[in-house]
């Protein structure tokens, strides 16, 4: 079974339960600067969770978007992933651990709409209650219901078995479902089923959260105003079980991109895929290589693809990215014409700061930091060739350097909001309403082809990336300043509309670049009677009319990325 066909029976197992099946959010957190990506599939819904009512309905389904860099040294092993999707149902406030559970167990083990897993096989962990919580007995009794012999279960702590977004938010306890990948586990002790986790003769394939709890600075403080269910299960995870394999790197997910590569080290090729992977969808969401925060890492994963692609013999690794957006085509919309510059200008890039890096090592430099940041040369390299010559790298300051480094890129991002917002003052929700005539202003001079690649917004400035071949000639740079101050003079009212996504498709709303909508989308219109001079997907803050901006200037126009350029302008 495909991890394409898993997706959508999960899906539709789910919609057949009532459940509305809602698209991936971005891989960039929308008002949440408490984590640079997404991590769960349950994240964008926590506003949600704590009892928001969603367009939606009460119960929803989907397949996340998610990625973790917390496992990045360890990827190229058997199940470490940077990247990957996570399955969810959820409950707001609907049904609860009854329906969760029986649910779970049929989806597993049914042969007509389910997954056909040996029932036989599988175990399952519930809390064992502290002070946060008492022991949850009724997941328990829950599960022999369905069949599974009390022998199976076994309670663990918080460690193991309760869940939240973290220190703050919703969190209740868990009940997680394992399955014997042997085939020869049979019954075990509590004992023999922790360490025949450990040894992963068991693997852990979903997890259903009974979040009736919320948390402050990692206390729970009561209980929510309602009952929820959150699940998650990793498609990638469960598609080698699924197809009995002993990793998730030999399943559709992977072998696509793994059969592109030359033979050799196998951890290399690896890190290549789970790399290339992930970066594609980085970008697709608007990331671009730099040198702080979500920036960085995507980085670090282009080069990480790249010097193991080196290692190997294999140059060139943006020929992966039409393969990668040929197997989610059906799924997500990877721009291969805009991905890939941007993967061959980091390449190109990176190969040439490796030589430079190489000569610096060469001539005596051992400042790991140093040719990290100044060469981009990668860490793991300057150990390998120092123990090459006998020497020892002292990697504790590398890292506390590394970390000083981070602290310093993300003070400034702390306070980041959806659209790239640094706040909801009055400077910038002006700026903001300005960045929408600055788009439909590049569109009637450039063309209809331009499309807003980034943004971010300060108290002082606003600064847009848009899809463009060429450096900007002075005149239209003049031309889109006039059209801009001309809207401006016209006080065009800023009308925001609620409509069917499929509509505001058809009347040619501009859209977030990789941004997935829901059914019902919030549309802003500049116009005056008649007249619009631009209508785009937003989520504002936005002023009521544009007479009250001031004067529009340009003050830099520059290039990006490949393909991409920037624009830096201000209201006087």
């Amino acid at each position: 079974m495909t991890s394409n066909q898993i997706r959508e029976k999960f899906l539709k197992f789910f919609e057949s339960k009532g459940h509305s099946v809602i698209p991936s959010a971005s891989l960039i957190p929308e008002n949440d600067n408490s984590v640079l990506f997404t991590t769960a599939g349950m994240q964008p819904l926590v506003p949600y969770l704590l009892g928001k009512e969603h367009l939606k309905g009460r119960r929803l389904a989907s397949s996340q978007k998610c990625l973790r860099t917390g496992d990045i040294d360890d990827i190229g092993d058997n199940r470490h992933l940077t990247f990957f999707e996570m399955l969810g149902n959820w409950s707001l406030g609907d049904y609860f651990k009854e329906e969760s559970i029986a649910w779970s167990f049929e989806f597993l083990t049914s042969k007509e709409n389910g997954l056909s897993l040996d029932s036989s096989r599988l175990y399952v962990t519930c809390f064992e209650g502290d002070e946060s919580a008492p022991r949850d007995e009724e997941s328990k009794n829950i599960w022999m219901k369905t069949g599974i012999p009390e022998n199976r279960i076994y309670f663990l702590g918080k460690e193991d078995n309760w869940w939240g977004p973290g220190e703050n938010g919703p969190c209740g306890p868990d009940t997680e479902i394992f399955y014997d990948v042997t085939g020869k586990c049979g019954d075990l002790s509590h004992e023999d089923f922790l360490r025949a986790q450990k040894e992963e003769k068991v693997i852990e394939i979903w997890n259903n959260v009974f979040m009736e709890y919320e948390s402050k600075d990692g206390k729970v403080i009561g209980k929510l105003a309602q009952k929820n269910v959150d699940t998650g299960m990793g498609l990638e995870r469960i598609t080698a079980v699924i197809n009995g394999k002993d990793n998730v790197y030999n399943t559709d997910c992977f072998e696509y991109i793994l059969n592109s590569l030359p033979s050799g080290d196998e951890k290399s090729r690896r890190i290549i895929a789970d790399h290339m992977r992930a970066s594609c969808f980085l970008i697709s969401d608007g990331v671009l290589p730099g040198n702080s925060d979500r920036a960085y890492i995507l980085r670090r994963l282009l080069r990480g693809a790249i010097r193991h692609g080196k290692k190997i013999g294999f140059e060139g690794v943006s020929s992966l990215v039409l393969k990668i957006a040929e197997k989610y085509k059906e799924s997500y919309s990877l721009d291969v014409n805009f991905i890939t510059p941007i993967v061959e200008a980091e390449e190109n890039k990176f190969l040439n700061t490796l030589d430079k890096g190489l000569k610096e090592f060469e001539k005596g430099e051992r400042d790991t930091f140093l040719l990290f940041t100044s060469y981009g040369f990668p860490v793991e390299m300057t150990i390998e060739l120092a123990r090459e010559k006998g020497e020892t790298i002292d990697i504790d300051l590398f890292n506390q350097k590394m970390k000083e480094h981070q602290d310093k890129s993300r003070a400034g991002g702390e306070q980041k909001f959806k659209g790239g917002l640094a706040g909801t003052s009055e400077a910038i929700v002006k700026l903001h309403t300005a960045h929408h005539l600055l788009l439909a202003a590049l569109q009637k001079v450039l063309g209809t082809s331009v499309k807003q690649r980034g943004s971010n917004i300060t108290e002082e400035r606003l600064r847009m990336d848009f899809s463009f071949d060429r450096k900007m000639t002075d005149e239209e740079k003049s031309e889109v300043e006039k059209l801009v101050n001309e809207a401006i003079e016209k006080d065009y009212k800023v009308v925001k509309r609620e409509m069917l996504k499929s509509e505001a498709e058809k009347i040619g709303a501009e859209m977030e670049f990789g941004a997935k909508y829901e059914d019902i989308v919030s549309v802003y219109f500049v116009e005056k009677g008649d007249e619009v001079f631009s209508k785009e997907f937003c989520g504002g803050p936005h002023v009521e009319h544009t007479g009250i901006l001031g004067k529009f200037k340009i003050q830099k126009e520059e290039a990006s990325s490949a393909g991409v350029r920037r624009i830096k302008a201000v209201l006087e």
